[in-house]
């Protein structure tokens, strides 16, 4: 597989479990504009926390603006929230729309929203909801958007990936599980993927136009990700015990919300990243190609970081919008 030799560890210097507001410290974005979606909740928030502290204006696109207005209410900073629904494609284009007939450039552009492990569940022309909400919700905003953050002179765009990675690669054959069974985890794992190789992709088409991309594992949390997981369900996987406490092995590798920004904020603001794109990041710093000898919740794997299959995937996802 062909990834970038950029894929590598470059120590950063941070301990795993850095606090969000420790990597924003002393930036100053006052002037600058950040759109985070998902920006209301779990380690969404905390990433709006850190970056309007910062002086950034930020844009939390939300499908409930009710649950996001009160959620944001304590935030510090200059921050609201706007209607979309990463769902919706019309609903990510007019969002978009609004975005560019009020502002000029983007800073900041953080796709943190998701979801996770749900019921089967078909969108749009029957696309399965987890590819269409993580992944292509996601590819029409930035692409929708890319015109305001090159004229940012600068900007970034970090895509929320996961570990998860490493369970499947993009099933170009099957996306919506049309052929096989509906999987659940194997869904998620595959938009994670996705998530991952449109960084790469995203990096390649627009770092000319000054704009990077980076693709971020936040690590173990619990969040309201976790929404459509009961407790039994949790313990099978090791990560609960019956009692819903954490086994202490978990919990010492489970972050915080605010830990599990961190990495996203990294990403974001950090000029050690400056000349770097196209990476998948985890612990704050980029993160090593798995190998066979890897440990389970660390690394990427190569077929997420593959720079031939991330261009498969930008054409075959164009095709799908296409119709």
């Amino acid at each position: 597989m062909d990834f970038s030799d950029q894929q590598k560890p470059i120590g950063s210097g941070y301990e795993p479990k850095t606090a969000a507001a420790k990597i924003a410290e002393g930036v100053d974005l006052s002037g600058k504009t950040a759109i985070i979606t998902g920006g209301y909740s779990g380690i969404g928030l905390e990433t709006t926390r850190a970056i309007a502290r910062c002086g950034a204006k930020v844009i939390a696109p939300a499908r409930s603006m009710d649950k996001a207005r009160e959620a944001l209410a304590g935030v510090d900073g200059d921050v609201t929230a706007a209607a979309m629904d990463l769902g919706d494609v019309a609903s990510v284009r007019k969002f978009a729309a609004d975005f560019k007939e009020n502002r000029e450039a983007l800073d900041l552009l953080i796709n943190n929203a998701g979801i996770m492990a749900c019921p089967e569940t078909r969108i749009g022309p029957g696309w399965e909801a987890q590819f269409a909400t993580n992944h292509i919700g996601h590819f029409v905003l930035s692409n929708e958007l890319a015109p305001a953050l090159a004229k940012a002179g600068g900007a970034r765009v970090v895509a929320l990936s996961s570990v998860a990675n490493k369970r499947s690669p993009v099933r170009f054959d099957d996306i919506n599980f049309e052929k096989e069974p509906y999987d659940k985890w194997v869904a998620y794992a595959q938009s994670k993927t996705a998530n991952s190789l449109f960084a790469v992709e995203l990096d390649a088409r627009l770092k000319d136009r000054g704009v990077r991309a980076f693709a971020v594992h936040p690590g173990g949390i619990m969040t309201p990700l976790q929404r459509h997981l009961d407790t039994e369900e949790m313990v099978q996987l090791g990560w609960m015990n019956p009692d819903g406490t954490q086994p202490p092995e978990v919990a010492a590798i489970f972050k915080t919300p605010e830990e599990g920004a961190s990495t996203s904020v990294w990403c974001a603001l950090s000029p050690q990243l400056d000349g770097i794109g196209g990476v998948y990041c985890e612990d704050l710093d980029v993160a090593n190609v798995a190998g066979e000898d890897s440990v389970r919740w660390l690394g990427v794997a190569p077929w997420a970081v593959d720079r031939e299959a991330a261009g498969r995937l930008w054409e075959v996802t164009e095709a799908m919008l296409a119709g």
